[in-house]
């Protein structure tokens, strides 16, 4: 239904009274002008729009009405139902009723949407459109049950998924060829069991590059003559070489297998990789003293530290009477904890970058 400014009307009633006075002159020509009443009666009438912008004219205004059922065809109580054209709203929301039906009045001429919703239900639509004066009943309209999603994330038992994350720390090289075992670049890796730490353990001492190393180390003690007690003959070399696969051996099961499984700690360092070059730096640092327990807390590294101390207690019984005592033992230990703080500051900044194969890590700076 259309409206018009003031401006607008007032121009069409002066126009309609012109013409009317026109008329009338014309007719005063042919015949007698009517007296009294029957003037009144012969006036020709006026139409005016509607006189409130965005209200329907009572005399051309419809209803829209109609109802809402579910998928068994039984009414909707309580539905929530709009009325719109484009993006405006023809008439306040109303609620179906006991049975289910809406009806909505004084509605003007046009296109228009019927919108349904309700709790539960997916929201439905139905659209027409209204003739002047017009009572209009919409097509029932149905709602379906919305439909749920459930996402599931189906995850491997811890176990299972500590054999998959220490398979592929198995396979972690430095440059493709040292081994890089004990070394996790999953922040929260799961745990690993007592048969777990001993297959990493196992596997880390029978490389062929532990065997190479302690070749190597060996080899390098004699030509310095160290321990000066044996002699530089093959059997001098041989006593080098079981002597440090030995303390190697031990300090290997002792600080990554029993201990560890005593005192439910994670004998792995675990990457950072983010922070500042401070925060990485202290990390690395602790690290040589602190550890991850099985219950991913930080904690003492009870096993480390005691295992340093036992294996070089044990190395008493096979090195030189030279190199034996209390205070050797500690002292070897301590340069271990040093050495493996320095380690630990390497795997931080250097060691993952020569690492091929690797698992990317979040927001790695690397």
């Amino acid at each position: 239904m259309k409206t018009f400014g003031l401006g607008v009307r007032l121009a069409a009633l002066a126009g309609v009274c012109a013409l009317a006075g026109t008329l009338s002159a014309g007719a005063q020509t042919t015949n007698p002008a009517p007296q009294g009443n029957d003037a009144a009666a012969q006036a020709p009438a006026v139409a005016l729009p509607s006189t409130s912008a965005g209200q329907a004219d009572p005399q051309t205004a419809g209803t829209i009405s109609g109802t809402v059922v579910d998928k068994s065809g039984a009414a909707l109580v309580g539905a929530t139902v709009k009325l719109t054209r484009g993006d405006q709203a023809l008439a306040p929301d109303v609620q179906t009723g006991d049975d289910g039906q809406y009806s909505f009045t004084k509605i003007p001429a046009g296109p228009y949407v019927v919108s349904v919703s309700a709790n539960g239900f997916q929201t439905a639509t139905a659209s027409g459109t209204l003739n002047t004066g017009q009572a209009a009943t919409v097509t029932p309209i149905t709602l379906e049950i919305a439909g749920t999603v459930t996402q599931v994330t189906v995850e491997p038992p811890k176990v299972e998924l500590a054999e998959i994350q220490i398979n592929e720390e198995e396979h972690q090289r430095v440059l493709g060829v040292i081994p890089n075992f004990y070394v996790s670049y999953i922040p929260d890796a799961a745990p690993l069991n007592t048969k777990q730490k001993f297959e990493l353990a196992w596997r880390s001492t029978i490389d062929p590059v532990t065997f190479g190393l302690a070749a190597g180390v060996a080899g390098l003690e004699q030509a310095v003559k160290t321990p000066d007690g044996w002699g530089q003959d093959a059997a001098g070399y041989g006593q080098r070489y079981g002597a440090f696969y030995a303390e190697d051996v031990t300090s290997t099961f002792l600080g990554d297998f029993l201990l560890p499984s005593l005192f439910h700690q994670d004998p792995r360092y675990f990457y950072k990789g983010t922070g500042t070059t401070r925060s990485r730096l202290m990390y690395a640092i602790a690290n040589a003293v602190i550890c991850k327990g099985d219950n991913k807390k930080w904690q003492f590294n009870y096993s480390y530290i005691m295992g340093s101390l036992a294996a070089s207690g044990i190395a008493n019984s096979y090195y030189p009477p030279k190199d034996r005592g209390v205070g050797l033992t500690f002292e070897n230990s301590g340069i271990g904890i040093a050495s493996t703080a320095a380690a630990n500051v390497l795997q931080e900044f250097v060691i993952r970058k020569l690492t091929p194969n690797l698992p990317k890590v979040k927001s790695d700076r690397n």
